[in-house]
């Protein structure tokens, strides 16, 4: 078993469906005890890279390695090591919480399954919903149950693929909470997801997957200075002032309706000093008072949606 930092690595890997090409050559490696969240589309192939790394698919060329195992020549040792949430919550609903995971415990044969499921119980706040029906659970509940289930077996990996699709905002703000746990207990947690905020909020680094392969990766924050794009925030004393400025901005974007309460704006730039200078001189040109200004990075949103070559309405 070999010894590194990093318990996921990917390397060139390939997977088609007859003509279609889904991975093209996917790179990329994730640390122990962190959280990894691959960021993508409906369809740009985040479900089948989980599946081949989670040794239920084979790709067509490429290496995987996981907890020091190579996945294709030694997949039993990897789902040892490993466990999987896909994107629909597999339990049974006509059994309790506590009969799931008990269930769980004995088809993995594992030793002390009474103790194990009455604390992942309490760790996931199911204890009062211990004795019911799954039928009756929410769909919070219910993700949160699937979660526990996949632990019972204490894996090093856990791969969660699109756990917030379809719940609430109140059960998605929890399950970010639940992961969080997750990662703080020294479980690596390998995310796909395809919510901008969940991958901002969530991931220690981010993958961005499209059209089969990685075209970026980093921290929030890296993937942020992808752009040289940045905006700045003009703020005014009265609604008229900003409407007078948003009339002298030609040539930049600018975020701000006309009628809008608020009295301020938001001006795309280049980045560049020369841009700065330029929309201050217009301002003071118009004798258009600002109570003041701030420079902002692009978003997690700006980077994402340039990276895949998408733009919104109207830019």
């Amino acid at each position: 078993m070999q010894q590194t930092d990093h318990i996921i690595t990917v390397k060139n890997l390939k997977k088609s469906f007859k003509n279609v090409h889904v991975l093209k050559g996917v790179s990329f490696s994730v640390r122990k005890g962190s959280i990894f969240a691959l960021l993508g589309s409906n369809g740009a192939g985040k479900t089948t890279a989980v599946r081949i790394l989670s040794t239920l698919s084979k790709p067509d060329g490429g290496t995987v390695s996981i907890c020091g195992f190579d996945a294709l020549r030694r997949p039993d040792n990897v789902r040892g090591c490993i466990s999987l949430t896909g994107q629909y919550a597999a339990v049974d609903e006509a059994l309790t919480g506590r009969e799931n995971l008990i269930l769980i415990g004995a088809l993995r044969r594992l030793p002390d399954t009474e103790k194990k499921a009455g604390r992942l119980l309490a760790a996931f706040r199911l204890e009062d919903a211990a004795k019911r029906r799954v039928s009756a659970y929410s769909g919070g509940m219910r993700r949160r149950l699937d979660i526990a289930m996949s632990l019972m077996g204490s894996p090093k990996v856990i791969f969660l693929d699109e756990p917030t699709t379809g719940l609430d905002p109140q059960s998605r703000i929890a399950m970010w909470e639940t992961v969080k746990e997750l990662a703080n207990g020294g479980t690596t947690v390998f995310l796909t997801t395809q919510y901008l905020e969940e991958a901002e909020y969530l991931a220690d680094h981010i993958a961005i997957l499209h059209e089969g392969t990685i075209t970026a990766e980093g921290t929030s924050d890296e993937l942020k200075t992808v752009l040289p794009q940045q905006s700045i925030r003009l703020d005014f004393h009265i609604n008229s002032d900003k409407e007078r400025a948003l009339t002298i901005f030609n040539g930049y974007r600018c975020k701000g309706e006309l009628g809008s309460p608020a009295p301020a704006i938001e001006v795309s730039t280049d980045g560049s000093s020369a841009q700065f200078a330029d929309i201050l001189t217009r301002l003071n040109n118009e004798n258009i008072p600002i109570v003041k200004f701030t420079q902002q990075l692009p978003t997690l949103e700006d980077v994402f949606l340039t990276l895949i070559g998408e733009k919104k309405e109207g830019e």
